[in-house]
């Protein structure tokens, strides 16, 4: 397969002040009930919270967007930028689909939390998009411990290492051998590059002077219609 970029695990963003601290704390305790619920079911776990985080993406594009036409201004790229995000988790959905099949509770349980985390997201974009930003930061932190998890657990056996999904070769371009151990090392990545941009981003709208550093992308599909 392909060259998979090296991620820093050891990359957190230290709470600088009480909006921080929240955001944080909000993150841990959804981290909380998802260890709780899932335990090590790492393929189901993926999929539950993939369409969770796709949506601030497309709530943050969509709010940006009407504030740039309201506004008459340019939005320095953050639109494309947070569709990509958007349309990158849901091709992360599309393949863990394929990995773990969702049982019919988990399809409940995905159609009353995105209600809910959508109004949510939305009105917490309206009134502080700082804040927004750094809750996405931290839940992509928290995503990536998981993918390292999930890693471990199929390097040491305990979850079956599954021939990639055909919607995951194409997508990011995986030679037709890759292995769901492949497929785990690059939606780390992405998440990886999720959370420095976001946290980027918070830390913009606070007044901070950016890093200019984030996580290496991995190459993906220009076009990502395919059939699963």
């Amino acid at each position: 397969m392909t060259d998979i970029p090296l991620v820093d695990l050891s990359v957190h963003h230290q709470p600088r002040d009480l909006r921080d601290r929240i955001a944080l704390g909000f993150t841990k305790v959804l981290r909380w009930s998802a260890d709780t619920f899932f335990a090590k079911r790492y393929g189901h776990r993926a999929i539950v919270l993939e369409t969770v985080a796709a949506v601030p993406g497309m709530v943050g594009a969509t709010i940006n967007h009407l504030k740039c036409l309201r506004r008459m201004c340019d939005d320095k790229g953050w639109i494309r930028t947070l569709m990509e995000e958007a349309e990158n988790e849901r091709m992360h959905l599309m393949t863990f689909i394929e990995v773990a099949r969702p049982t019919l509770f988990e399809r409940m349980v995905i159609l009353g939390v995105q209600w809910v985390f959508y109004l949510a997201f939305f009105a917490l974009y309206l009134v502080s998009a700082r804040t927004a930003h750094r809750i996405v930061g931290y839940f992509e932190e928290e995503a990536v411990i998981s993918y390292t998890l999930y890693l471990k657990e199929i390097d040491e056996g305990r979850s079956p290492n599954l021939p990639a999904p055909a919607i995951a070769r194409h997508y990011w371009k995986l030679a037709d051998d890759a292995t769901l151990r492949d497929v785990v090392l690059v939606v780390r990545a992405d998440e990886a590059h999720h959370r420095d941009v976001n946290h980027g981003f918070a830390s913009e709208l606070a007044g901070l002077a950016p890093t200019g550093r984030s996580a290496p992308y991995p190459a993906h599909a220009d076009d990502i219609r395919m059939a699963a």
